[in-house]
Formats: C-alpha cells, sequence, structure tokens
C-alpha cells in the first residue's frame, strides 16, 4: 500500500462538533434561569412612586446599602449577616455598625413601605446618620404612565 492510496482514503474533516458547546451552554442557562431571582436586593416593599433618576451607585458593580422599612414598620439590612430577619432600633443600631466597620461604603439607601409613617422612616435615617452615614438616599418607584 502506498502514500498516495492512504490519503484517498481518508479526508480532512471540516466539521465541528458543536454538541459539547450546546451542551455547555444549556448548563449555564439553567444555573443562571436558577441563580437570577437570588439577586433581589432587600425585602419586597411597595415603594411610593416619584420622578426620579436612577441612582448611580445601581448601575456599578458594588452592591449599594440598602436598609429596607416594610409597612409594619420592620427594618430590614440587605447587607447583615441575615437580610431577611427583621431588626428592632437596638438590634438594627448594633448591625448597622458593624456592616459599616466591615465595608467601606460610607452611604445608604433607604426604602421605606408606601403606606409607612413618616416618622419611621426619619428614625431610620436618624440612626443611619448617628451610625456614622454621611449621606442618605430615599428609593421610590418611577411613575407609571397614567
Amino acid at each position: 500500500m502506498s502514500y498516495q492510496s492512504m490519503s484517498r482514503r481518508r479526508k480532512p474533516m471540516s466539521q465541528i462538533n458543536v454538541v459539547p458547546y450546546i451542551d455547555v451552554m444549556l448548563v449555564l442557562l439553567v444555573i443562571f434561569m436558577v441563580t437570577a431571582p437570588m439577586f433581589n436586593q432587600g425585602v419586597q416593599v411597595d415603594l411610593p412612586q416619584a420622578p426620579s433618576e436612577p441612582i448611580k451607585e445601581f448601575m456599578q458593580q458594588q452592591e449599594p446599602l440598602i436598609v429596607s422599612v416594610d409597612a409594619l414598620g420592620k427594618i430590614y439590612i440587605n447587607k447583615s449577616a441575615s437580610p431577611n430577619k427583621a431588626l428592632t432600633g437596638d438590634e438594627f443600631r448594633q448591625a448597622i455598625i458593624q456592616v459599616l466597620a466591615n465595608s467601606e461604603q460610607k452611604q445608604a439607601y433607604v426604602k421605606g413601605n408606601h403606606d409607612l409613617n413618616y416618622g419611621s422612616v426619619v428614625e431610620v435615617m436618624v440612626i443611619l446618620q448617628q451610625a456614622g452615614v454621611p449621606s442618605v438616599g430615599l428609593i421610590t418607584q418611577p411613575e407609571r404612565d397614567q
């Protein structure tokens, strides 16, 4: 058998096997679908509507410090050890001091429920400022077109 006869039988393969790439893509798709709901920050509250611009920190990579106050006045911190656990006033003071000690971020945002008493939001803002937060912002929901 000569070299020429061997080369005639074997032709170079010009196709790429894409099955492994499709498998990897489907696995990644499932992973992202499962983990996407976990990216929600804080506790679900019914925010008041106001004409406002998006906050620049939300567009960046770092997660902002968000304090949520629900309709019952319960306080939650998104960067605490247990972000879904309601905190009392004293627990909130201790938790916010601990969070600020572990983070270089010194700005906080308050998410207050639409039906919440204004005094409860002011209390939270005062505690944040006493803990050393120089800048406190309020989060609102963009207005819906009527």
